[in-house]
């Protein structure tokens, strides 16, 4: 099955504006995780973009400019729907890896490492985890008055050192079958697999610190 990148890149941001064009140690925000596409071997780099910049590109070999539509580009937009766009354009069986601009400092092994457990078949998507505090599982929701664990009620009594590991989701790579997405209408099941990255690797890029920091880390 042929391996085929998406990168979603909007031109709107709020937090940093302009950041997906920024040059990040030399090199735009976009570009990188388009070059790290073409890395990891994938046969088609699909970027989707409101980005006029981007658009007016001159064509390249594996490289495929999908203007995304408005209604797709504001603030709010899920990434869902987004992918469901993308995908109808790409012809035939593919595994997509997802690699969005803002994850610069995931490396190729990284995003290797996910298409590797993916294609193992024994989950239906595969993302990149990073460690997190555990004392999240002494959390719970309200129900009225009433106190819901967000999981084993007796986490919410433990001391912290005895919890175990927890991770969060860093958006730095996701693993999944064209046909599957599409069919399943988004991410959502219960068959994920997870790559665990260190914190210096995960990094969103979303405000200017973000990028002064991960400019830091990548110059050494």
């Amino acid at each position: 099955m042929k391996l085929v990148a998406v990168v979603p890149v909007r031109g709107g941001s709020k937090g940093l504006p302009g950041k997906n064009l920024a040059t990040l140690a030399g090199v735009p925000l976009w570009e990188r995780a388009v070059a790290q596409g073409r890395e990891v071997g994938a046969a088609e780099v699909l970027v989707t973009t409101d980005i006029t910049d981007i658009l007016s590109r001159d064509p390249m070999p594996g490289l495929t400019l999908l203007e995304r539509p408005a209604e797709l580009a504001r603030d709010d937009t899920p990434m869902a729907p987004v992918l469901l766009h993308a995908l109808a354009h790409i012809e035939g069986q593919a595994r997509i890896v997802l690699l969005q601009a803002t994850s610069p400092l995931r490396s190729v092994d990284d995003i290797r490492s996910a298409v590797a457990l993916h294609e193992s078949g024994a989950f239906d998507l595969v993302k990149t985890v990073t460690p997190t505090n555990p004392g999240v599982l002494k959390y719970g929701r309200m129900d009225g008055v009433r106190f819901v664990p967000l999981a084993d009620p007796a986490f919410c009594f433990a001391n912290r050192q005895g919890l175990p590991p927890v991770m969060r989701p860093n958006g730095a790579a996701y693993v999944f079958d064209k046909d599957w997405f599409l069919a399943n209408g988004g991410f959502v099941t219960d068959r994920i697999g997870a790559v665990v990255m260190p914190e210096d690797r995960a990094q969103d890029i979303d405000t200017a610190e973000d990028f002064a920091r991960a400019e830091a880390i990548l110059r050494g």
